[in-house]
């Protein structure tokens, strides 16, 4: 049998395209799913535009998508899942030859590079009608959510970061009060998400003044500000930067409350430099007020499972408005398509 999906050619700008492909191996996974939806980030587009990617071993193309949702169709004895179960695959796999950590299922810090991740490097992704996963890679979504559980795996990413977080801040006596949340894309709103279901005092800074961002803050019980990180004042105990923006990060920093811990999550292009940076105040700063900044990228198991249960919790309407296009597979370049009042766009493969 065969299937459609949306294959592209690692590292060939403007490849992408809808065609059918033989039906997910059994190599792939004991469980059989029906697609229901896959969600778009800019790690798509920039596949897509050619900028990097990796297709399997011995072939040309690869399955875009990671951000996946599906209904299982076929899942063996004693695996934990049954058909109906709605499901949420992992994008990352440990190395062949398990670093420290891949060993022990932290493949989410992998040390050596050797890792693979589904819809990026060297696995096939999701954006297809039909996929397999392995029960060990495998999460359940609250059926509840229904075509919902698709916020699944960007929940996870954000997960790790607020565990990273705390895990950093339980050093010493931490009691957080006030949270800094950096951009309102979807990160920065499951961020800010995260933030007040701890019950912490949740800011939220981005560019834009009006449409759906503002808006989405608000009905948190968080507090929006537009422009420069300076707005939102200072003394913030926990810091998570979603824009990837250099000097917005180093500012950032100069916000951060004694013993405050900041994560991030977005990368930084080439190229762009802050000439008027006063690093050695910087540093002063840091080393004075007990700061600590690190970076925190992609997610394990827990984290999966962390980011559906804060889904479980959260206000179905306000996720819902979180996801402001939904996309038929047939109309995939449109989901590509960066538009003014854009959240969170989804590719939707059949009803949830």
């Amino acid at each position: 049998m065969t299937m459609r999906a949306l294959t592209v050619r690692p590292l060939m700008p403007n490849s992408a395209a809808v065609v059918e492909v033989p039906d997910p191996d059994e190599a792939d996974g004991s469980i059989l799913c029906e697609t229901i939806a896959v969600g778009v980030d800019g790690t798509d587009n920039e596949i897509v535009e050619g900028k990097y990617g990796e297709p399997p071993a011995g072939r040309q193309e690869l399955i875009l998508g990671h951000e996946s949702l599906g209904r299982v169709l076929e899942a063996p004895p004693g695996s934990g899942f049954a058909p109906g179960d709605l499901v949420v695959g992992v994008v990352r796999r440990p190395d062949p030859f398990p670093c420290e950590s891949c060993a022990v299922g932290e493949w989410d810090m992998c040390r050596n590079g050797l890792y693979t991740e589904r819809g990026i490097k060297g696995r096939d992704g999701y954006i297809s009608e039909r996929f397999r996963i392995e029960p060990e890679f495998a999460v359940k979504a609250d059926p509840a959510l229904g075509r919902l559980g698709v916020l699944t795996e960007p929940s996870s990413v954000v997960a790790k970061a607020w565990e990273h977080v705390e895990r950093i801040g339980s050093r010493a006596r931490w009691e957080p009060r006030r949270a800094l949340v950096t951009g309102a894309g979807p990160l920065g709103l499951l961020g800010a998400l995260f933030g007040m279901q701890r019950a912490l005092d949740v800011h939220v800074l981005d560019v834009v003044a009006t449409g759906p961002k503002p808006d989405l803050v608000n009905k948190l019980g968080a507090t929006y500000h537009e422009g420069s990180v300076d707005a939102a004042g200072d003394g913030f105990d926990v810091v998570v930067e979603c824009t990837g923006v250099g000097p917005l990060v180093l500012h950032a920093i100069e916000h951060l409350a004694p013993d405050g811990v900041m994560c991030l999550t977005g990368i930084s292009p080439a190229g762009r430099t802050a000439p008027t940076l006063d690093v050695d105040a910087l540093n002063k700063q840091m080393v004075l007020n007990n700061n600590v900044v690190f970076g925190s990228v992609n997610a394990g198991l827990r984290h999966y499972q962390q980011g559906a249960l804060a889904l479980s919790r959260a206000d179905r309407s306000w996720l819902e408005a979180l996801v402001t296009r939904w996309v038929p597979l047939e109309r995939w370049p449109e989901a590509l398509e960066r538009r003014e009042d854009d959240v969170k766009t989804v590719i939707e493969i059949v009803a949830a």
